[in-house]
């Protein structure tokens, strides 16, 4: 047609290009469009800021347009862009919530979403919610942010709301097939031709149920089963050769014929004795008799008896199994030494061994298990120990003479793990891990990755091919079992609770296993937009609103959210006593209003609603809230200032002020360690103010003890160990410490900066997490950083003995790895602000081109590593370093 539109916020606008007249077309509803695309010559998909998708159509009579015609289509999320793609799908890229695919039928003017993809920006406040056993408070020895479950207030006004995110193999429920509780043991039977799974095999401890599934997912509890002994506790059932079924008891073993159900062999113990451990493969079985006794059975020739070794009481068994090999081998752990042996099932002699037991533990094997997890063209088996204390020891075995070597040790909980080996379709095979904190063992870039699952109740597990569920196992807790779908490698899991409103602030209460928030509402109600902001509870359990919001806002003016913490306030007995504290402003500049914001504190009652205990009216607004020794620290326009809690009651409290400390410009964020108190400037940087109580009648005291004497545009401060993490508008990270050992008073009072670093992103929140890593840990977890390109970030400290090894290695890493767009390393990584530029990071190590030496070939690794230490030294090392995260 040869013109140009022109979208405005209440009308549109056509130019014609060569006759230059003019269409114009007048909105029925103003708007703000932000994103649009062509369909074709005459039709226009345009999305605006409330989340609506629109159709600009051209009226056109021959080659002339004579008028504009827009129409709604459905609500979507506020586009950044949107696409036009192939069959009728539009796509819409979104910053500010999920992006989305469309399916378009613009002849009925008709859309619908056909897939959503997860987007976790921006982040505008977030909470560590579950360290898992990594915390101080559940001691262990290692740390995977995997384990943490990170809460985030996420997106913007209608495509805000709540996001639960964790790194982890996913685990997906499909199907629930009651409740159980004292599972001991899971095992799946094929019973016919169609090579699926068909019966489950439950034991408990006094008796086996057995389940059959039909090819449609139908399930029926059989009372009898092909001979099966449901009286007793089951170590073992499973399918064997020629088409037979083994199930192993406390008091025999038996073989039964599949197609008749007949016992065609049986073996029992000896007099007084018992079958502790059973395992087999399709030929041999091995049985432990008592603990004392290992015994080898020959399925092919009925369960003969092909050997048999008697232990001293010195030494019993701790664990056995018989892994899919050609070679007829088993494994075996033992109690008092801790040894381990790969056996040969025809003589149980020893082939191999080694010894788990060292003078600092008293651990013992308590679960094995030997897998091909990387390509066989690459390496060979790999053997799994887990041990009673929660440590799985690796190692890689030599396929013919199964040489032990290359051992390595991995804490996955303070508890044995139970090993499951889960068939994969490329034949390779992953290790399924329960213990508290269950994680899946697979093979990843030719490397053995431990992954967390999301499967925190998992105590037994089974792989179960059947025809209505292929590739699912079988997952018992502690009450239930379920049948389950499992990613084959680690993904990040997001759980999102809509809101519909701006989550700007999120604070966890531990005690009351809730979410407080505060949210902002933005809607356009005739042409006008109305701002709301309101408190409101979220359940941590089901992830769901509690109660009724209270509504924030009075009418002398609209009133804001700007901050929310939790802390436990002394009560009228001097108990602490869980509360949430919320800080707000005042949006109308009404002159009338004699206060600019308030500092309010709630409880939350029986029925898990938030009620107003007591409020504090402010001259400005309330930009940061912290606790210090039972008194609450308040971030206002200027000030910092300090109140006394006293709460009269449960309804009602007194606030006072009682001291006070003017910053440089405005204060956007506080950190609280000890009695000292990091003040976030807006433009000057970070400045410690320590806290004083009263003594002899005196009031209390804020004193600027430090200063960071530069300008920087402050976005978030937190405490780490080696001083205070400050990020700033440029996208660079700071490091201070206060030196408290200078000469002279000005010495003292100038916080120095012991690293730099640009990170390309602006922070908006870092949050302090303490973890008790083991005395050997390469990099001691210190903080998680959110930005609002929705990223996530681990801060670590580096320990002393590592520190010039992984500097040089990043440096020789920088010159041999290449960068999108080749930019330097050095150059893109410096500390860079509108005041200075540095040429490289100062004291800071970038994990991700750590990592990518794991990346590199053979001969680029050993080029890298010349002069610095052994190739296989620094591959643990970085190995290490990734299972972090």
């Amino acid at each position: 047609l040869g013109g140009v539109i022109v979208v405005g916020e209440t009308r549109m606008l056509y130019l014609d290009d060569e006759s230059k007249a003019t269409v114009e077309h007048v909105l029925d509803e103003a708007s703000i469009f932000v994103a649009w695309t062509a369909y074709d010559g005459l039709r226009y998909l345009l999305g605006d800021e409330y989340g609506w998708l629109h159709l600009l159509t051209l009226v056109v009579d021959a080659e002339v347009v004579t008028g504009m015609k827009v129409e709604k289509l459905l609500r979507i999320s506020r586009p950044s862009t949107m696409v036009c793609l192939e069959d009728d799908l539009l796509f819409i890229g979104s910053h500010d919530g999920d992006s989305q695919v469309l399916q378009l039928d613009l002849n009925a003017k008709t859309a619908e979403v056909v897939q959503t993809l997860d987007n976790i920006a921006p982040i505008v406040d977030f909470t560590v919610m579950d360290m898992g056993s990594r915390s101080e408070e559940a001691r262990a020895n290692e740390f995977s942010s995997g384990q943490a479950r990170i809460v985030t207030g996420s997106g913007a006004y209608q495509d805000g709301g709540l996001r639960s995110v964790r790194s982890g193999v996913g685990l997906e429920d499909i199907g629930l097939l009651g409740d159980m509780d004292n599972v001991k043991g899971l095992y799946t039977l094929q019973t016919d031709s169609s090579g699926f799974h068909d019966t489950l095999v439950i034991s408990f401890s006094t008796e086996t149920r057995v389940f059959r599934f039909d090819s449609e997912g139908e399930v029926e509890e059989v009372e009898e089963y092909l001979g099966l002994s449901f009286e007793e506790h089951t170590l073992l059932a499973a399918n064997v050769s020629n088409g037979r079924i083994l199930q192993i008891t406390p008091s025999k073993a038996s073989l039964i014929d599949s197609e008749s159900g007949v016992a065609v062999a049986s073996w029992q113990p000896g007099p007084g004795e018992s079958i502790t451990a059973a395992s087999a493969n399709e030929d041999y079985a091995l049985l432990s008799a008592g603990g004392r006794s290992l015994i080898s059975l020959n399925l092919d020739s009925d369960l003969s008896e092909i050997a048999r070794q008697d232990f001293e009481d010195a030494d019993q068994i701790a664990c056995i199994n018989v892994p899919n090999t050609e070679t007829p081998i088993g494994l075996v752990g033992l109690w008092q030494s801790g040894l381990v042996y790969i056996i040969d099932l025809k003589t149980l002699q020893p082939i191999q061994s080694d010894t788990l037991r060292n003078n600092d533990t008293a651990a013992v094997p308590r679960t094995m298990v030997l897998a091909q997890i990387l390509p066989k063209k690459t390496s060979g088996p790999t053997l799994l120990v887990a041990m009673s204390d929660g440590v799985v020891h690796s190692y890689s075995v030599a396929p013919c003479t199964f040489a032990l070597t290359n051992r390595k040790s991995v804490v996955l909980g303070t508890q044995q793990a139970n090993l499951r080996v889960l068939p994969r379709a490329d034949g390779l095979t992953n290790v399924f891990a329960t213990c508290e904190h269950a994680s899946l063992i697979y093979s990843s870039e030719g490397r053995i990755v431990y992954s967390a699952v999301t499967a925190e109740d998992a105590t037994f597990i089974c792989p179960f091919n059947a025809a209505a569920y292929p590739d699912a196992i079988v997952v018992a807790t502690a009450s239930e079992i379920k049948i389950s779908q499992i990613d084959t490698e680690r993904r990040t899991h997001v759980r999102t609770l809509p809101m519909g409103e701006t989550v700007r602030r999120v604070a966890y209460s531990l005690s009351e296993k809730l979410f407080g928030l505060g949210t902002i509402k933005r809607e356009l109600v005739n042409g006008e937009e109305v701002i709301e902001s309101s408190f409101r509870l979220v359940d941590e359990i089901v992830f769901s609103e509690l109660g009724k919001p209270f509504q924030l806002g009075s009418t002398q003016g609209d009133e804001l959210v700007e901050t929310v913490i939790r802390a436990a306030l002394p009560n009228t007995y001097g108990t602490p006593q869980e509360r949430f504290i919320v800080g707000t402003s005042f949006l109308d500049d009404n002159a009338s209003l004699s206060f600019r914001g308030r500092i309010i504190v709630f409880g939350v009652d029986s029925s898990r609603n938030p009620y107003k205990i007591a409020e504090y009216k402010l001259k400005g607004a309330c930009r940061c809230l912290g606790v210090l020794d039972g008194k609450i620290i308040a971030a206002l326009v200027k000030t910092v200032v300090v109140f006394e809690y006293t709460e009269l009651s449960s309804i009602s409290a007194r606030i006072e002020k009682v001291a006070s400390y003017r910053t440089s410009t405005c204060p956007v964020d506080l950190a609280i360690e000890g009695n000292i108190i990091a003040v976030a400037d807006l433009m000057k940087s970070v400045s410690l103010v320590e806290y004083a109580a009263g003594t002899g009648g005196e009031a209390p005291t804020l004193t600027e003890v430090a200063r960071h004497f530069q300008s920087v545009w402050a976005t978030a401060v937190a405490h780490v160990d080696e001083g205070w993490l400050e990020a700033d508008a440029d996208g660079n990270l700071i490091v201070l410490r206060r030196n408290e050992a200078g000469v002279t008073y000005e010495d003292r009072r100038k916080m120095e900066v012991t690293g730099e670093f640009h990170l390309g992103e602006l922070v908006n929140r870092i949050r302090k997490i303490r973890v008790d890593a083991s005395e050997d840990a390469t990099v001691i977890p210190r903080a998680f950083l959110a930005t609002t390109e929705g990223s996530l970030f681990l801060y670590g400290s580096v320990a002393p003995a590592s520190q010039d090894l992984l500097l040089r290695l990043q440096q020789r890493l920088a010159e041999n790895v290449e960068t999108p767009g080749n930019i330097p390393f050095a150059t893109y990584r410096s500390f860079r602000n509108a005041e200075r530029e540095t040429e490289e990071p100062y004291r800071f190590i970038d994990g991700e081109l750590i990592e990518r030496f794991l990346d590199l070939d053979e001969e680029r690794q050993e080029v890298v590593c010349k002069g610095l230490a052994k190739v296989e030294e620094v591959r643990d090392l970085v190995e290490g370093l990734r299972r972090m995260h």
